[in-house]
């Protein structure tokens, strides 16, 4: 991983230590940024200060909470909230958002799954709330990125499963300020396929999440090779971050030796 920028999420990682001690930890281990999950249960002031006095960039954090991409009645809500996001990114130097179809809620739980919608409605909703977040990441300056999560294991009942969907949204709105988020943990489990999908549809990622599957530990862990993953990533040119989103199986320091192996 010469030429692969490596990013910790620092919720499920480090997690033996005060969060706000989490920057600089994983700035002594190597990474060039962080990233976590939500922003309202964080003293944004104190994050900012931990990443800058640790030196450590913050790579981004979700951008939404309560409400949906794919219902056309929460969309005034879901992007009024989308803003609110964006000023938090700014406050503390992020430069991006995940975004999701689904709220989620406590451990990741789908909120809503909008039964009483057919998946056309769903479609249509999403792709116009996309368009309407590409253009707050054009004027603000802050990537959006859209992430298809399993819905085998963690998000039972999430609308946005495949990395396809994902990125065929993302070009035909084609906002540079607009990509997925393919999280190979989450697609090994709905999809297989790993090196082909990014093949295919690499030039739509902005971000790459990586846990090992099954488990969602470190790689080395599970039934992925990691090291074609990588090398495949390189082969398209990719040049994003590689956002390390695992739960360690041991300690983080048993995940990091392993991350840096790789």
């Amino acid at each position: 991983m010469t030429k692969l920028k490596k990013c910790a999420c620092i919720e499920p990682m480090y997690a033996e230590l005060p969060f706000y001690d989490r920057f600089q930890a994983a700035k002594d281990d190597g990474f060039e940024a962080v990233e976590f999950w939500g922003w309202t249960d964080k003293d944004l002031g104190r994050v900012e200060r931990a990443a800058s006095q640790a030196g450590i960039a913050i790579s981004g954090f979700n951008g939404d909470a309560d409400f949906s991409l794919i219902a056309p009645e929460e969309r005034a809500e879901y992007l009024a909230f989308l803003r609110r996001s964006v000023d938090a990114a700014k406050r503390v130097g992020a430069s991006s958002l995940t975004i999701h179809s689904n709220a989620l809620g406590e451990g990741g739980r789908v909120l809503n799954r909008y039964d009483g919608l057919s998946d056309t409605v769903k479609i249509c909703a999403m792709f116009d709330a996309l368009k309407a977040c590409a253009e707050i990441a054009e004027e603000s300056g802050i990537r959006m990125h859209l992430e298809p999560l399993n819905v085998t294991t963690d998000h039972v009942g999430n609308f946005l499963q495949h990395t396809r969907m994902a990125a065929e949204m993302t070009r035909l709105i084609g906002s540079p300020m607009l990509k997925v988020l393919y999280d190979a943990y989450h697609m090994q489990l709905n999809e297989g396929s790993l090196c082909d999908t990014i093949r295919a549809y690499g030039d739509q990622f902005g971000h790459v999440h990586v846990a090992d599957a099954p488990g969602r530990h470190e790689p080395g862990t599970g039934e992925i090779n990691y090291r074609a993953v990588f090398a495949c990533l390189e082969e398209i040119g990719y040049e994003g971050m590689i956002g390390f989103e695992l739960i360690p199986q041991t300690t983080t320091a048993e995940a990091v030796k392993a991350i840096m192996r790789m």
